[in-house]
């Protein structure tokens, strides 16, 4: 068994991309508007299509 100092801590920057993706989505509070195109959607909502939340992804993960 290797001692615990040698294990690298459970943080974000060891999370896989998919991961941190999906934390930063779910950190987002609905707002009755689509995050990425301003669109109304309903108050439970945080994007108005797959198209939107792929986009807002691939931006997120761009900017890292």
């Amino acid at each position: 068994m290797e001692p615990l100092q040698n294990n690298p801590p459970d943080d974000a920057t060891n999370v896989s991309p998919p991961m941190r993706r999906l934390d930063t989505r779910q950190s987002l509070q609905p707002k009755g508007f689509c995050w990425y195109c301003d669109k109304p959607v309903d108050n439970v909502r945080r994007f108005c299509g797959k198209e939107c939340h792929d986009a807002f992804d691939e931006e997120d993960e761009f900017t890292r």
